[in-house]
């Protein structure tokens, strides 16, 4: 499954924080970009199981980030 986090970083934050991103497994990309959300990154994961694990137990971990707001993609 795929999905798409955007992703609310400090003042700052937002260079350092996609490059930590984009070395987590399962983070396809993660690119900053001007406004609200600061960092969109695209993930895959296997199941909801597993994107659970990466948004909430790697992402969210992730110094400098404040909120994230995640959107499951529908595969037809």
């Amino acid at each position: 499954m795929r999905a798409y986090v955007f992703i609310s970083v400090a003042a700052g934050k937002s260079a350092e924080v996609a490059k930590v991103l984009a070395e987590i497994p399962g983070v396809k990309s993660a690119d900053s970009c001007w406004g609200r959300p600061d960092i969109i990154a695209q993930v895959e994961a296997a199941d909801l199981k597993e994107l659970n694990t990466l948004v909430l137990s790697q992402i969210q971990k992730v110094e400098g980030i404040e909120s994230t707001d995640t959107r499951i993609v529908i595969e037809f």
